[in-house]
C-alpha cells in the first residue's frame, strides 16, 4: 500500500510542476535567462542519458568499442546532416559490425 501512496504522491507533484510552469507569467518566461536555460537543459539531460548508457553496465564503468564507435558513427551522420533514421541505422551497422569482428 506504501508503493501506491508514493505513487500518487509522484503524481500530484508531476501535476503541480506542471501547473506551476502553465501559471507563469509572460514576462518571466520571455527572460532572457529563463529562455536560455530552457533551450540547454534539453541538451544537458539528453548528453547525461547518453554517457550513462554509453559507459555503464550493470551499475559499473565500462569501455564498450562497439557502443563507441556506434556512438561515432551516429555523430559523424549528424555532422553531415543525414536524416534520423541513417543516423540510427549507420550506428546500428557500425556497432554490430565492430561486434562481429571483436568477437
Amino acid at each position: 500500500m506504501t508503493l501506491w501512496w508514493a505513487i500518487a504522491a509522484l503524481c500530484a507533484g508531476c501535476y503541480a510542476l506542471k501547473l506551476a510552469g502553465l501559471a507563469a507569467p509572460r514576462r518571466v518566461l520571455e527572460h532572457p535567462v529563463v529562455s536560455r536555460f530552457a533551450e540547454l537543459v534539453p541538451v544537458a539531460l539528453l548528453a547525461a542519458l547518453i554517457a550513462v548508457q554509453m559507459f555503464t553496465e550493470e551499475g559499473g564503468l565500462r569501455f564498450d568499442p562497439a557502443r563507441t564507435a556506434g556512438l561515432g558513427a551516429a555523430v559523424i551522420a549528424l555532422l553531415l546532416r543525414a536524416p534520423f533514421l541513417v543516423v540510427l541505422a549507420a550506428a546500428a551497422v557500425i556497432t554490430a559490425l565492430v561486434r562481429i569482428f571483436t568477437g
